[in-house]
């Protein structure tokens, strides 16, 4: 795996290790497509020296994992309105939220 960087102003594509962080203009390519990657005539790419060796997930990298997955199973607490201030008004064809898990949400179609 591999990430790509470019730069317009320079006509440059930098293929090189996982960056750490987001960034505009990268992106992150699999063994494969970082193999057979091309750029448009006028551009260089170059393509800098991996360590076979930091492909492979640390234990660093799996406690990370294991707690962003815990973090997404969290269901965060519902905010309480202000005391005194009026309950939101549901119409009477919104869908009702029952469940939630994470960032998803089961909802069900109100009964007629």
């Amino acid at each position: 795996m591999a990430t790509l960087t470019y730069v317009y102003a320079d006509s440059t594509a930098v293929l090189g290790p996982l960056a750490t962080y987001a960034e505009p203009h990268c992106y992150d390519l699999c063994a494969e497509h970082s193999e057979r990657l091309t750029a448009p005539r006028g551009w260089e790419v170059v393509r800098l020296a991996m360590d076979p060796a930091s492909t492979r997930p640390s234990g660093d990298d799996l406690e990370a994992l294991a707690d962003a997955v815990r973090e997404a199973a969290r269901t965060p607490p519902s905010p309480e309105p202000p005391p005194g201030a009026p309950l939101p008004r549901r119409g009477a064809a919104d869908p009702v939220e029952v469940a939630r898990r994470g960032h998803l949400r089961i909802l069900r179609s109100p009964e007629p």
